[in-house]
């Protein structure tokens, strides 16, 4: 097929028209929000979503948003309600109902049947005059004049515009609510996400070994010591077991270079004094950001002077930090 228009001016036109009524979206922000967002932190029950077609769709991505964000949800689709789905609705729910027109027929018929539980209905519509706007309790304007496509009849504009306002409205409850890097680790255990924000040093470091020289070490033993611990390093301690300094075989090659009478030196002529530690307690992913600033790949694990031990960048890559 020969293709007449340029893709990219094509994916350009979209990208602009969604943005656009994304923009749009802001200045049509009213009460009716902050009365939504209300009732949702007030209740103690969940945020029931439902909708059908693409906004059944998106109303499954807003369910997946809010229960990782700290608001109990659960997607109910609209048609799957009339015929029995009704019953996982509590007195105690809120019901948010995505629709762009207001007006489909799963929406009319399922709409009386809500009342009847004297649930909160919130309505994410583009069309406030609406079947379904006129009977909610909280109107959420979704408004999008036009879809993307040329044919303006798939759902792309309005759909995005949903998802914003969903987005926008998790968003809104989680900071409301308080809610912390701790309570986000809760929800999220797995993968490199959960383990960037609950896994520690402490963790990792005790797999290792933990090399360690006195400074009078002669450098040929501060070598044999730094290959026999594989970790690129080995820490310089006096003989209270304070540190005192790095030796990485960076440094060891340099001094090579350097010093006709290499053999001659010890560990205190090649380390790094004061070297950069990270605490057992601090967080896998800014021992990586050290790692990065610093352009080095081990760090010694050091709280008040005692040492723990190392962590490498490779623990952090078998970690999937990286």
């Amino acid at each position: 097929m020969k293709v007449i228009k340029n893709p990219k001016t094509i994916a350009r036109s979209v990208l602009l028209a969604e943005a656009e009524a994304i923009r749009n979206a802001v200045d049509l922000l009213d009460d009716q929000f902050d009365s939504a967002v209300e009732t949702l932190l007030m209740t103690t029950g969940r945020l029931v979503v439902t909708g059908v077609g693409k906004s059944a769709l998106i109303g499954q991505k807003i369910v997946a948003t809010m229960n990782s964000t700290g608001t109990p949800a659960l997607f109910m689709h609209a048609a799957d309600a009339i015929h029995g789905d009704l019953g996982m609705i509590q007195d105690n729910d809120v019901v948010l109902i995505i629709s762009k027109s207001g007006n489909t027929a799963e929406i009319k018929v399922l709409l009386p049947l809500l009342k009847r539980t004297n649930v909160q209905l919130i309505a994410l519509v583009s069309a406030r005059d609406s079947y379904l706007a006129q009977h909610a309790n909280h109107v959420l304007h979704a408004y999008a004049e036009y879809e993307a496509d040329p044919l303006n009849l798939a759902p792309t504009t309005s759909t995005t515009v949903a998802l914003a306002l969903g987005d926008a409205l998790a968003v809104s409850l989680l900071e409301l609510r308080g809610f912390t890097r701790q309570d986000f680790a809760r929800y999220h255990p797995g993968g490199s996400l959960g383990k960037r924000l609950y896994l520690k040093v402490a963790d990792i470091f005790p797999h290792n070994q933990c090399p360690q020289v006195l400074p009078d070490t002669t450098i040929k033993d501060v070598i044999f010591t730094i290959s026999a611990n594989r970790l690129g390093a080995t820490a310089v301690v006096d003989e209270a077991g304070l540190l005192l300094g790095i030796v990485t075989d960076g440094d060891i090659r340099r001094l090579a270079y350097e010093h006709d009478s290499f053999w001659k030196l010890c560990a205190q002529d090649a380390m790094t004094a004061e070297p950069v530690c990270v605490a057992p307690d601090d967080y896998a992913v800014a021992a990586l950001q050290l790692m990065q600033e610093r352009d080095i790949t081990q760090l010694i694990v050091a709280e008040s002077g005692h040492i723990y031990g190392f962590v490498h960048l490779h623990d952090l890559l078998k970690e999937g930090l990286i």
